[in-house]
Formats: C-alpha cells, structure tokens, sequence
C-alpha cells in the first residue's frame, strides 16, 4: 500500500491505526505537498514526517516540489473559502500524483493521512479518492480513524512525540484567510533579505527540531518549552539622502508607521553621526570596530548580517538610543527615513536538555 503523507501530526497516529488495522499489509510512505508555502514550512514538515517514518520503520519516498504547477491548477480559485473548490482541485493533484507513484512502483492500493486531518471534509476527500481509484484501477481505502476520540488521541501522541504541531493546512491562500481573520499578519510569508534568522521563524524551528533529531538519536532527555515574547519585524526600511536612496542597515525596535521622517545629522564624531530625535547613525567603519566583523559595505552587511548574539550586543552598548542606522559614509546633512514595522505577540518553542 502507498500511503500519502501530508504531515507528521496527521501521519503519525494514522499510520500507527493503519498497521494495528492491516498488520500484514506493507506500508511505503509518499511525501508529495507541493500545496506548502514557503518553501521554508515544506522543508520543516518533511524533515517530521521523516522522523515520524523513522520511528514507525516506514519507507518514505519524497515527490516533486513543484509549486508552480500547484499554483497553475488553483489559479483563480484564491478566494475559496476552506473545504472548498480549491481543497478539491488540491486533493485531486496531489493523490493523482500518489496514484502515478503507486503504478510506478507496483503497489495496489492506495489512501492519504489527510483523512486524519480535523480541517478537511472527509466526504470531500472520500470522492475525490475513489475518483482517482477509478482511474488507475487502484483500490482506495477510506479510513475515518477520528471516530471514537481519535483526534484526541491523534493530537495526545503528537504531543507525547514532541511532533511539530504546524498551525495552518500549508498553503498561502489559506494562510492569509487564518490570519486575516485573527487580524494578524501572515510572519510565515516574511524573510529578511540576508541570512538573519528572525526570532520564531520557520528558520529558526528547522534548526530547532534538528538539535530534537541529535537528542533523539543520543537518547538524550529533553523537553520543548513554549516561550512568549513580543516579536518585532521592519517589513521594509529607507534613508534618502537629497531624493537618493542610500544603502542602510536598521538596528533596533523603532516602530515606522509607513510615513516619511526627517532627521538632521548635528554632530559626526568617530564615526557617528548625532541628531536631537534619539537616533544614532553609524558610519560603517566605525560599525566594523564596535562587532569585531570586516564589511567592505553596506549591501554586503545587507546580505550576510551579522549574529543574533552580536546584533543584541551592539544594542545593549547603544542602548540611549532608539534607532541605530548604519551607512557607508555619514554625513552632516538631513537624512529622510521611509520604513514600516509591526510588532506583536508571538511564542516560539525552545529546547530544554534535561
């Protein structure tokens, strides 16, 4: 039987009712959601499904990651609404690309984890199956494990198993329906343009769930915390200079409502530049010698940013002011400023060995 994997939480408690259910049956697992997005969010969903298929000893085999066809089959279907035309045409792809691996490989029947999942229809998701069956002469099994508290059961082994529990299907369209309806901003759908590992980002729990694999793998003892702060993020920032926009790097948590502001360099001493409105400009030089880094310019601390521990460094030793922005050169002039920023409160998890 070829199984199609769309997450761990979804998968794990399915799979574990599977072989209790069909115990001589041999189980391969297809990861096949090109649905995801970010790329980031697939890249974390599947490295858990692999550890959830290393635990149950299931084969995995990992489809194609072609969003740009799963994009093409839901064009104009955006707006749909959850359980709807767009889920539809969604299920079809992606278990009629299940159907073609089945064929591939020899297997006879086929079924989807997405049946586990509390937000699908599992009549919606039983015809487009049996749809796809009739087509490749496959047989379709249609298991409803959330009957009798299984969907307390599934979310109580994910927990046990310190699964990654992700908080929307996968795909963008959904995701910005949640979070409009939250009144939130869709974070998931935000990166820097360098290497900067924002704070509760996808990023930062892919490498978190990595240190899990290595205490797992050295039977180490841990536990995962929820930790709520107050995240912060510049959607964008500009300094112009005389109409002309200047390269710039922004530290600090200034909030930008999107207007223009107008800051007067009064004062440039080794290296900074002093106004009156509690904003310090930072020649780049002078930034080199405060992180002990070596930048040739601006764009180049653009793309490869300096470390968390050193970014909260330099704003603990320029803690007077407000907003900290550093230029190639300085000038004695008037600076104009063209940002936005949102803050908000946000929980990330964190790695605790015991």
């Amino acid at each position: 039987m070829l199984v199609h994997i769309c997450c761990s939480v979804d998968s794990h408690y399915f799979l574990k009712r599977l072989r209790e259910s069909l115990p001589n049956e041999h189980i391969t697992g297809f990861f096949y959601n090109p649905n995801i997005h970010p790329y980031e969010e697939y890249i974390l969903r599947l490295s858990d499904v692999k550890r959830s298929c290393k635990k149950y000893g299931i084969r995995l085999i990992e489809g194609k990651y072609d969003i740009e066809n799963w994009w093409m089959v839901t064009k104009r279907l955006e707006l749909e609404k959850e359980r709807g035309k767009r889920c539809e045409v969604c299920f079809e792809t992606r278990l009629e690309v299940t159907a073609k691996k089945a064929e591939e490989i020899g297997e006879k029947s086929i079924t989807t984890t997405l049946f586990m999942s509390p937000k699908k229809s599992f009549e919606q998701l039983s015809i487009v199956s049996n749809k796809i069956g009739q087509k490749y002469n496959l047989e379709v099994l249609c298991f409803d494990f959330r009957k009798n508290g299984g969907t307390n059961e599934q979310f109580k082994l994910a927990r046990e198993d310190r699964l990654y529990r992700q908080n929307y299907c996968g795909c963008m369209y959904a995701l910005n329906e949640q979070r409009a309806a939250k009144n939130k901003i869709a974070s998931e759908l935000i990166n820097p343009i360098g290497k900067e590992m924002l704070r509760g980002s996808i990023a930062e729990r892919i490498k978190l769930y990595e240190k899990i694999c290595e205490c797992e793998d050295k039977n180490q003892k841990f536990t995962i915390e929820k930790e709520e702060f107050q995240n912060y993020q510049l959607l964008w920032g500009l300094v112009l200079e005389n109409g002309y926009a200047v390269h710039s790097y922004f530290i600090g948590e200034y909030k930008f409502d999107g207007s223009a502001l107008e800051v007067e360099v009064t004062k440039i001493q080794n290296g900074f530049g002093f106004t009156k409105n509690h904003i310090l400009f930072l020649d780049l030089e002078c930034f080199n010698n405060i992180t002990c880094t070596n930048y040739k310019n601006i764009k180049d601390l653009i793309h490869n940013p300096i470390t968390r521990p050193k970014y909260l460094d330099i704003e603990h030793k320029l803690s007077d002011y407000s907003l900290i922005i550093v230029l190639d050169k300085i000038k004695k002039t008037t600076y104009k400023i063209e940002a936005k920023s949102i803050s908000y409160q946000d929980v990330r998890e964190v790695l605790a060995i015991l």
